[in-house]
């Protein structure tokens, strides 16, 4: 090591390429001699040696060259690569930034014990070329990379790196590769107890690196990943699924804890919930949600939920004129606006209730009488209804000649004979209860009758 510090100092006096060649004959006997400590020292003097002299031309090339010599250690390349990744942030210009990270990836590529490096070059160059408006390059770049089976790569890396993917294939349309992306990171992971203390790996597991001081922790990522889906989802306009990605960040313990977070964020699930339809999970999830004691905050979005859960018809225009202004605040507060077709689809939202209602209380109807509960045209309470009945959401029958409406049941010819056999059941039970009922009574009367 003493010849090394010789050479590094003489170095200092402007004779670069000499003392860069003297470093590499340093560097070839500890190779040779398999002195891992001696020639991870040569090959990182050489880097820093060219970067204190500015020289990112000669740095590139002797990357290259240590990386390439016969019997190269491979604690050596990742020492280089390491070193060189500090060198990235005091590059010149951006041209010099990317070759050197062009440089360090072609290094580390297609070797294992470098492709957290890797992975963390090609964000870095990913970035570069957003900012340069190259969104379709940046998101092609990060898909390269599949550090799911990364095995030394620590969880909340794995999850960031994930969703910076996710979050670039959203930025360029990408949606359906967005989606196969988004299903790499199981919801579950963000509910684990961080708190927990770690097991202490084992002899002969694999160590897990500690995360960048950058990448945000598992909650703030669990925040990250439900606004990417909430992105995703309003794409379809599946209005239940945006609810429950809202549901999620509501629960998040930061959240609830303050309320200029939690009240936008409960607003959201509301409207979300009004606006999906009719279903067991969208029920189930309405229900919790008028049970929170939050709500009484905002007691017009209770009222909201409240009038959509009770079996009532709902008259349009009133609830528009009440709601309208909070409809169009939505704009100005977290998550936007709730989708173009919002307001559409909140008139069929209500339709479709007042029509389920109808159903409960009528086994039959005009058509007539039902478009004026709907406050709608015989015509279009028709289409509405096909449509539930076509979406399985109701069943139903029109007689269009008479113009009525039947909601009974159709049943089938087994249900049919099943009803039947069930009717003779009941029906002999009685006969046999009657028929003892006779005969006790005969018995009880002869029994008088003796002397």
């Amino acid at each position: 090591m003493a010849s090394l510090q010789f050479l590094r100092s003489d170095g200092d006096s402007g004779k670069l390429e000499a003392t860069v060649d003297r470093l590499l004959n340093e560097e070839k006997q500890m190779r040779l001699a398999e002195n891992v400590a001696g020639t991870r020292k040569a090959a990182t003097e050489i880097l820093q040696l060219c970067f204190e002299a500015k020289d990112w031309k000669l740095l590139n090339e002797q990357i290259l060259n240590l990386s390439k010599k016969r019997g190269q250690l491979k604690q050596a390349v990742q020492s280089m690569v390491q070193q060189a990744m500090q060198y990235i942030d005091q590059t010149p210009d951006i041209e010099t930034r990317i070759e050197l990270i062009k440089t360090l990836n072609n290094v580390s590529a297609g070797k294992i014990y470098v492709e957290i490096e890797r992975a963390r070059l090609t964000k870095k160059l990913a970035k570069i070329k957003e900012e340069q408006g190259q969104i379709a390059e940046a998101a092609d770049l990060m898909q390269e990379v599949a550090v799911e089976t990364f095995g030394a790569m620590a969880k909340t890396e794995k999850i960031a790196f994930i969703l910076e993917q996710v979050r670039l294939c959203l930025d360029r349309q990408d949606f359906v590769r967005a989606q196969i992306l988004s299903r790499k990171i199981n919801p579950r992971v963000f509910d684990a107890d961080t708190k927990k203390d770690k097991k202490k790996p084992k002899e002969g597991d694999n160590m897990v690196e500690e995360a960048p001081a950058d990448i945000p922790t598992l909650l703030e990522l669990k925040r990250i990943y439900y606004e990417l889906m909430i992105r995703y989802y309003t794409h379809n306009n599946e209005y239940l699924e945006i609810c429950r990605s809202y549901k999620a960040i509501y629960d998040i313990p930061s959240v609830k804890e303050t309320p200029e977070q939690w009240i936008p964020v409960l607003r959201k699930i509301c409207w979300f919930l009004v606006l999906a339809p009719h279903d067991p999970m969208q029920s189930s999830l309405l229900n919790a949600t008028l049970e929170d004691k939050n709500l009484s905050e905002i007691p017009d979005f209770k009222m909201l939920l409240k009038q959509v859960v009770t079996m009532e018809v709902i008259q349009w225009t009133s609830l528009w004129n009440k709601y309208k202004d909070e409809f169009e605040k939505e704009k100005s507060m977290v998550g936007g606006s709730l989708g173009d077709k919002a307001g559409e689809d909140l008139k069929l939202r209500i339709i479709e209730h007042n029509i389920l209602v109808v159903s409960k209380y009528y086994a039959r109807i005009t058509l007539k009488r039902l478009a004026e509960l709907l406050c709608l045209s015989i015509e279009e309470a028709e289409k509405h209804l096909s449509e539930m009945v076509v979406s399985k959401a109701l069943i139903a029958k029109i007689d269009r000649p008479s113009g009525i409406v039947c909601f009974q049941i159709a049943k089938d010819s087994n249900e049919i004979l099943n009803s039947w056999a069930g009717n003779l059941e009941k029906l002999l039970d009685l006969v046999e209860k009657s028929c003892h009922q006779i005969h006790k009574e005969t018995m009880v009367h002869k029994a008088a009758l003796r002397p």
